[in-house]
């Protein structure tokens, strides 16, 4: 009996590239593949990559010269590069690293079987193509393997927003949302499968225009609508989302959906009308200030995280500060902020740059807010009760980990749920990045 080939795939970024690498690994497995955790065993390494943060083509050459040796060890093993580093650099890859055997776009994984089978005749594959066919309808599953209690379920993809700083309509393309039956029916594939929790992932998620059943387009509220009616699942979430896409019809279902988890990812970027404007935002300090407002009117216990740039070409002591008032007005249970860097190909990247230094003091400033917020907003939980769906066995025994309604991760030691069961949870106490309680009843 032949003995299954095995592949590794290592994953960069965002949630999205996490979602690609689990159907990247199904179409392999219609090939004989099976996965493997560790490079030195593979017969096929993918590198799925993120092109946001700084210096991101320079990690991945990195990255490949610590494969060099395996290669070397072993001729008949493939390397590929995948994502958004390879949309951005295709050919470049390939003449910078010649161990490279394939390089894959995300909106073209769907032919990865081919372009393996093209590398093993000993020719370059490379495919950065934009095609028009649906890569999730190409895409083959393996049998159905039971899976844990969260999914990622990608349901939209590229943005057409063009901020100034940004990538990914380059490397993504414009946005396009599958047909709301797909969404639903690879929903139900995953409750079948043992999933409780679906988060819908998409560069902009909440422009989400699905054509329906009915043939017209659907808003994301009317397909988490949709996902509410399935049986089995007991929580939705999704992100990313754009403020200027939050309509009334979300906001409503925060507050009428009982599966839509009271948690939101709503990137806003800098507190700064001037530096908005440059960053071609399209909406004001104020408009998102406002809009927080009219979201907590109707799910008054909603967690807000946010994302933040600072040091971006042309800040100023006063515009950082401006960052600083919102941060302080909104209180963030989580936000994740990074210190500008350049993207060729952006409009950003050819003006006036700030002071790295200064850019650096001003992130640390802002962390230290932002750290602050939710530490308290953690100990605000300390005495409250509340939903745990369970994931996994804790560092000790008897302890088991899983994530609240507010996304917060809870211990419950000398615990008695199962992976997959939904308890409430008294929160006995906070620590760093978690809490921890005990089951109640």
């Amino acid at each position: 009996m032949t003995s299954p080939k095995k592949l590794f795939i290592k994953t960069y970024g965002c949630q999205m590239n996490v979602y690609d690498s689990e159907r990247m690994a199904e179409a392999m497995g219609g090939q004989g593949y099976v996965e493997t955790k560790t490079p030195e065993d593979a017969d096929m390494i993918l590198l799925n990559t993120c092109h946001i943060r700084e210096k991101a083509a320079e990690k991945v050459y990195s990255e490949l010269g610590r494969f060099k040796h395996l290669k070397v060890e072993n001729p008949d093993l493939k390397i590929g590069v995948a994502g958004c580093v390879a949309q951005a650099e295709g050919q470049e890859i390939m003449r910078r690293q010649p161990l490279v055997d394939l390089v894959v776009g995300p909106q073209s994984y769907h032919r990865l079987p081919e372009l393996e089978a093209k590398a093993r005749t000993g020719k370059k594959a490379l495919d950065t193509d934009f095609p028009e066919e649906d890569k999730f309808e190409r895409l083959k599953s393996r049998p159905k393997a039971q899976r844990g209690p969260t999914a990622f379920l990608t349901v939209q993809e590229g943005c057409d927003k063009f901020c100034a700083f940004c990538v990914v309509p380059y490397t993504r393309g414009a946005e396009v949302s599958r047909p709301v039956q797909r969404v639903v029916d690879e929903a139900k594939d995953l409750v079948d499968r043992g999933v409780r929790e679906v988060t819908l992932l998409g560069q902009n998620v909440n422009a989400y225009h699905g054509e329906g059943p009915d043939g017209t387009d659907w808003s994301l509220a009317r397909l988490i609508w949709e996902l509410n009616k399935i049986d089995g699942l007991k929580r939705i979430r999704f992100t990313t989302s754009h403020p200027n896409d939050m309509n009334d019809d979300l906001i409503a279902a925060h507050s009428e959906c009982e599966k839509l988890m009271p948690y939101l990812h709503l990137p806003v970027q800098s507190g700064s009308d001037r530096i908005l404007k440059r960053m071609n935002r399209s909406h004001t300090a104020e408009s998102y200030l406002r809009l927080i407002e009219k979201i907590r009117a109707a799910r008054p216990d909603i967690l807000m995280s946010g994302d933040f740039i600072v040091g971006f070409p042309e800040e100023t002591e006063a515009d950082f500060q401006a960052t600083l008032d919102l941060v302080e007005a909104v209180r963030y249970g989580y936000a994740y902020s990074f210190k500008y860097s350049t993207r060729p190909g952006t409009p950003a990247a050819e003006r006036a740059q700030v002071d790295a230094a200064e850019a650096d003091d001003r992130l640390q400033r802002l962390q230290a807010m932002i750290t602050r917020h939710q530490r308290e907003i953690q100990e605000d939980m300390v005495g409250r009760t509340v939903n745990v769906l369970f994931e996994k066995p804790g560092r000790l025994p008897g302890q088991m980990v899983g994530k609240s309604e507010y996304l917060h991760a809870v211990h419950v030691d000398d615990c008695d749920a199962q992976k997959g069961d939904l308890r409430a949870v008294r929160i006995q106490a906070s620590a760093s990045n978690s809490l921890s309680g005990r089951l109640v009843g």
